[in-house]
């Protein structure tokens, strides 16, 4: 048999898809699963992003677009930007791409050299460090936890720099822990990016979804804004995933460098796609953050109150990233008897979905291997149904 690549052979797939497709199959086979494990929201996408798409498709807008998206929607996105962000871009500085995915391997493919180092605080959503092997940089994890919020501190920030250092990635609100700079964090953090020649990837595609601390955008400090790429899309805020739509702000040479990598690999995102977007921009229900909010107190509230769990609630996003260390070493006794010690994480979260037919994902795959997220992008019904199979579960380790 040929052999495939030596790239191809060392990106793990991703563990929250994998997750998900164990959980699909065990739905087909007639097991009623409560699925935690895939941060899609429940809503649904706004009807305003829905009639653009079909007014589009019944005017016949289903030819190639300009390869960085139509003009209109990267002005509207620019208006955006200005009007909900306070950051300054023209529609040359932006470039739209299919999903928030696809703009973030443009931009690790577009500013690395083999060898080149990526600083990643951990937890880290999974395909952050492949997509950066993909593009021969090496990822330079930051670790953070439980004591620190999950966030980096200015001093462990430049400690990790060294000549090698290309970029950091910063991911507020974060996936998966939930964690959000405050706009006094993202100062102090700045404050050491500025005395080095470093790239910014700021992630920002769960920037609406905050609760009690406002997002802020390192790109608002001014001596960012000309090395910073801003990162966002329609997936989580508009409930759009699967229209893939997504973009990038960032200085016109950056930007156009990006537009000539898309116009080898996808050319435009879908020109329908695009039209739904332009759509919902400016569609966001803010209650959608109240409904978010319920349900991140309740499902925090209760693992809080089971023994051996460790949760820190968060302040975005619509995730919680418990810490499960308490529950290694333990006993579970099966329902036909059968005695397993629990010996990681990820045997524990096998368990969960196998016995107690809760899916959850283990935090392993996001650099945190003693932890494991909990998406809680669904109704309080299947949480708290959720929250019952996990007591009696853990009803059964000793």
């Amino acid at each position: 048999m040929l052999d495939l690549s030596k790239r191809a052979r060392a990106i793990s797939p991703s563990p929250t898809l994998s997750i998900d497709s164990k959980t699909k199959a065990l739905v087909a086979n007639g097991v009623d699963v409560i699925n935690l494990s895939v941060g899609e929201p429940d809503f649904s996408t706004p009807d305003q992003a829905s009639l653009a798409a079909i007014a589009a498709i019944t005017a016949h807008f289903t030819k190639y677009t300009a390869v960085n998206g139509i003009l209109e929607l990267r002005q509207a996105i620019a208006q955006k930007l200005l009007e909900e962000n306070q950051l300054h871009y023209s529609a040359n500085e932006i470039i739209v791409s299919t999903g928030a995915k696809q703009s973030l391997y443009n931009i690790f493919m577009t500013i690395l050299n083999p060898l080149d180092e990526v600083l990643l605080p951990t937890p880290y959503w999974v395909s952050y460090p492949e997509q950066i092997k993909l593009c021969d940089g090496i990822p330079v994890p930051l670790v953070t936890d439980e004591s620190s919020s999950f966030k980096i501190t200015p001093r462990q920030l430049e400690h990790a720099i060294t000549p090698k250092t290309k970029a950091i990635l910063l991911n507020s609100p974060s996936n998966p822990t939930g964690a959000v700079y405050t706009k006094e964090e993202i100062a102090a953090l700045a404050e050491v990016l500025a005395k080095y020649s470093i790239y910014v990837i700021s992630d920002e595609i769960y920037e609406q979804l905050t609760y009690d601390v406002p997002h802020v955008s390192i790109a608002q400090i001014e001596a960012m804004r000309d090395r910073t790429f801003v990162v966002n899309g329609f997936s989580k805020t508009f409930a759009m995933t699967g229209w893939r739509v997504g973009y990038v702000a960032a200085p016109e040479h950056l930007i156009r460098a990006m537009s000539s990598l898309q116009s080898h690999t996808t050319a435009n995102p879908s020109s329908i796609s695009q039209k739904a977007a332009l759509g919902a921009l400016g569609t966001f229900n803010p209650q959608t953050i109240n409904e978010y909010r319920k349900r991140r107190d309740y499902i925090v509230a209760s693992l809080n109150a089971l023994d051996g769990m460790e949760c820190v609630k968060p302040e975005g996003a619509f995730y919680i990233f418990p810490k499960a260390k308490g529950l290694i070493g333990r006993t579970l006794t099966l329902a036909n008897g059968e005695k397993h010690t629990i010996e990681t994480v990820d045997q524990l979260c096998e368990f969960l979905l196998v016995e107690a037919h809760v899916s959850v994902v283990s935090g392993s795959g996001f650099g945190a291997p003693d932890n494991f997220r909990i998406s809680y992008a669904t109704s309080l019904a299947n949480l708290e149904q959720a929250v019952a199979r996990m007591e009696i579960f853990f009803s059964h380790l000793d």
